[in-house]
């Protein structure tokens, strides 16, 4: 089906542009959500006498996005879920979770909004893309973490997706505990015990 493009749509074109899509593309979101107009000579002449008020109210739009994009900008969220000793959230971070940590910090961002292409399942600093209109976006810090401790941990830049980091294991002292082990005449690796004993 052919539409004209009321506004721009990433990966389609410019507003004003007559671009073919597939029916149901059409039918489901581009022509309900106020988008576009089914390409005929009435619609082409109705977009006409009303592209300059569709300009204003774009830029307009894109002038409260790009104020919540300032807004957003280098911020950073703490997250604390559940999480195995692998650092394996116990559930996700999925775009419903963005929003509603957004919400509790004032801002309102809808799901469609969100550009993220899965649920998000380990622990540790993750960016997410908000898409506030077709040309304003603005990526943010999500920290997942077990606790409000670790969160800040994490955001010092250590790396807690480990046991051995949560546990607080020293690697240089565990390689060198196996190295005197290894070198320990009296050491049995077989069976883990004292030869001597």
């Amino acid at each position: 089906m052919d539409v004209i493009l009321l506004e721009r749509i990433a990966k389609l074109g410019q507003m004003g542009d007559t671009v073919k899509v597939r029916d149901g593309f059409a039918r489901n979101f581009l022509l309900p959500q106020g988008k576009a107009l089914r390409a005929n000579a009435a619609n082409k002449t109705r977009f006409e006498a009303q592209r300059a008020v569709l300009e204003t109210r774009n830029l307009e739009r894109k002038g409260e996005a790009q104020q919540i994009a300032d807004q957003l900008q280098g911020k950073r969220f703490i997250v604390v879920r559940s999480a195995g000793e692998t650092g394996q959230l116990y559930g996700s971070v999925a775009a419903r979770d963005v929003v509603a940590v957004l919400a509790d910090n004032g801002f309102t961002i809808g799901r469609n909004q969100i550009d993220q292409k899965a649920p998000i399942k380990t622990i540790g600093l993750h960016k997410v893309t908000l898409v506030l209109h077709a040309e304003v976006s603005v990526d943010i810090e999500f920290n997942i973490a077990r606790s409000a401790d670790e969160a800040e941990r994490q955001a010092k830049g250590e790396d807690l997706s480990s046991a051995d980091a949560i546990y607080g294991i020293d690697e240089e002292a565990a390689a060198e505990a196996a190295e005197a082990a290894e070198n320990d005449p009296d050491y049995n690796d077989e069976d883990g015990e004292d030869d001597n004993a």
